[in-house]
């Protein structure tokens, strides 16, 4: 019988070390000022060999995708984990409740937003609009001693739209407000940003409520979007 994460997990590895390009490896390690090294294979190339090797190697059951997204995020190199989080995104009907500690056990690994977002902004995002008992992860990760866990509890509310829970986002925010750090900021603007699509009226009043509570970086991201619309309308027809 074939185990189909290891050989597809083989695949992956042989696929990056075929096409790595050291040259790129390193503007690319440096770039997210990391010491884990890089192959130097760029995203679309990195996508379409996946997509083959998937093709070869599908996953068919939730302990495959566990165990592929697993053995992928402790490789040696950052397109490996880059490969995991591909595969947790594009096989959405394993991405259930039951994964929820599987993306905290990611989360307290990861070290920079490239790893972080896609976690929190879509799989744990998904799940909480899905299921909001998960709501229970995000009230926890809001006061975790590590940023990257608070981010997240930001971040796992993207994408809600007219559903998002409105209470507990403005909870967070008021509760992460104060911090300084620049992904902290950012992801409140941007949260509110994509809410302002759905509820403009709602970010508005929010921000304007809160004031000088929120970071400049904070109420410029939050509103980007409605004072773009706004430009756009008062323009001459």
């Amino acid at each position: 019988m074939h185990a189909p994460a290891p050989l597809l997990v083989a695949r992956v590895n042989r696929d990056l070390a075929d096409h790595a390009d050291p040259a790129q490896a390193v503007p690319m390690q440096a770039y997210m000022k990391t010491d884990q090294p890089f192959r130097g294979v760029p995203a679309p190339l990195r996508k379409r060999l996946l997509r083959d090797a998937l093709k070869d190697h599908p996953i068919g059951s939730p302990a495959d995708y566990e165990s592929a997204i697993l053995a992928l995020w402790t490789g040696t190199y950052r397109e490996e984990m880059y490969q995991a989080l591909e595969i947790a995104e594009g096989h959405g009907r394993f991405n259930t409740t039951e994964r929820m500690p599987l993306w905290a056990e990611l989360l307290s690994t990861a070290t920079n937003w490239d790893l972080v977002d896609p976690i929190a902004g879509a799989l744990v995002s998904n799940l909480v609009r899905a299921d909001r008992t998960n709501e229970a992860w995000l009230i926890r990760w809001r006061t975790h001693d590590n940023m990257w866990f608070r981010r997240a509890s930001l971040l796992g509310h993207l994408k809600h739209r007219d559903e998002t829970n409105r209470v507990l986002l403005a909870e967070t925010i008021d509760l992460l407000a104060p911090e300084r750090g620049f992904f902290i900021r950012k992801a409140i603007g941007w949260v509110l940003r994509d809410l302002s699509y759905a509820d403009p009226h709602w970010v508005e009043t929010f921000v304007a409520e809160r004031g000088e509570r929120l970071s400049g970086l904070s109420r410029r991201e939050a509103l980007k979007a409605i004072e773009r619309k706004q430009r756009k309308a008062a323009q001459p027809a």
